[in-house]
């Protein structure tokens, strides 16, 4: 199962911890969780935008204390929680350019911050998703209030948090997604982009605490099975008009060595009807930050647009034949059941048509047809006329 989080409306702990009881775990699955701190988990549905959602609230006692992230990290058993916690360090430690072990973290090491963050990764760990992805996450604007005064939204630690990852201010002029919030995604999230091809099995819906007219506050999270032969990727594109253009196919070669599913390049008549070319490079959205370096690289572009698009892919399968002694691999793709392409590999024609000394078309056509003629009967099975 996988699972997807539309964030337009941002992202908290709470709405995290909403989100997933809504979507099918039980509560006493992340009060068994949190209950070495001494907190109590209560659900209760509610709505906002008269969309029906659950609002999970922690109940603390009434003392709470300053921690540091020394003392977080006594109380916090290895683990994706100790994980999230590490990144809000780090964070906090960068924004206040302190080291990462004298962050005091006030409202975030509270004791309902604690079950936020252990609770809501407990809730993911019960679904046990193979990928999570994340839409586009709404961050918010305007001020909100810390331990020592104001803050600019998005707050500070937030933008680090997601660094790299896709934002936007959002509808509502408030506070969006915590620093909490922020470090859940980062540390959970696999996969960022639209929802991906699936089956879906539930949705669960996560309430924050306001009930804004500008957007429904919720976090929705989409659980369901991947769609058989289908995924999601990434193009990478740039148009690029000042490149030595013997360059580009070491500019190609270094892509698909460095992970790429696929790159090419177009040529295009830019303004003042300049010749250029567009790179495109698909790849898989864990290749991404490596390519995007390559492009940057290799060649004289200055920027990029990336997109996530949806990957159809025929079930496939590696096979030999041999034509005049020599060996030729060849791919067959199958849908299903029924084979419907045969490519052989080109190399591999070429040097069988060389040893040869026949043509290459001669060579690749034989392939072809080997390939493609029926498997014979195996051995004690009947055949009809």
């Amino acid at each position: 199962m996988i699972g997807w989080i539309d964030a337009q409306a941002g992202a908290s702990g709470d709405m995290l911890l909403g989100a997933v009881v809504d979507a099918g775990v039980p509560l006493a699955v992340l009060q068994d969780a949190v209950g070495f701190l001494g907190v109590t988990l209560t659900a209760n549905p509610t709505t906002r935008a008269s969309l029906g959602a659950t609002k999970v609230d922690v109940s603390t006692p009434p003392a709470q204390e300053t921690r540091t992230w020394a003392d977080v990290r006594a109380m916090l058993p290895e683990g994706r929680s100790h994980e999230v916690f590490e990144r809000l360090a780090h964070a906090e430690g960068a924004v206040h350019r302190i080291p990462a072990d004298e962050v005091h973290f006030h409202e975030v090491g509270a004791l309902d911050a604690l079950a936020d963050i252990i609770g809501v990764t407990a809730g993911f760990a019960h679904l046990g998703l193979t990928e999570l992805h994340c839409s586009t996450v709404a961050l918010g604007s305007g001020t909100t209030r810390g331990a020592h005064g104001p803050l600019p939204v998005p707050a500070p630690a937030v933008l680090v948090l997601l660094d790299g990852k896709p934002v936007h201010g959002g509808a509502s002029p408030h506070e969006a997604t915590t620093p909490t919030g922020a470090a859940l995604l980062a540390t959970l999230v696999t996969h960022w982009g639209p929802l991906p091809p699936m089956n879906v099995a539930r949705t669960g819906l996560g309430a924050g605490g306001r009930d804004p007219a500008e957007v429904a506050n919720v976090v929705r999270l989409v659980l369901g099975n991947p769609l058989q032969g289908k995924g999601s990727a990434v193009l990478l594109e740039t148009n690029v008009d000042d490149l030595d253009p013997r360059l580009w196919p070491h500019v190609l070669t270094q892509l698909m060595a460095s992970g790429a599913s696929d790159a090419w390049l177009t040529p295009i008549l830019m303004k003042k009807g300049r010749p250029a070319h567009t790179l495109s490079v698909l790849c898989s959205p864990e290749q991404v930050a490596q390519l995007r370096a390559v492009v940057f690289r290799e060649t004289s572009t200055l920027g990029l647009r990336e997109s996530t698009v949806a990957k159809h892919a025929l079930e496939r399968r590696e096979s030999t034949v041999e034509v005049g002694g020599h060996l030729i691999r060849v791919k067959v793709a199958s849908l299903d059941g029924e084979v419907v392409n045969t490519n052989p590999e080109w190399e591999d024609v070429l040097a069988a048509a060389q040893a040869l000394g026949r043509p290459a078309k001669e060579v690749l056509q034989s392939a072809v047809t080997k390939a493609s003629a029926p498997a014979p009967p195996t051995s004690g099975t009947a055949t009809t006329s």
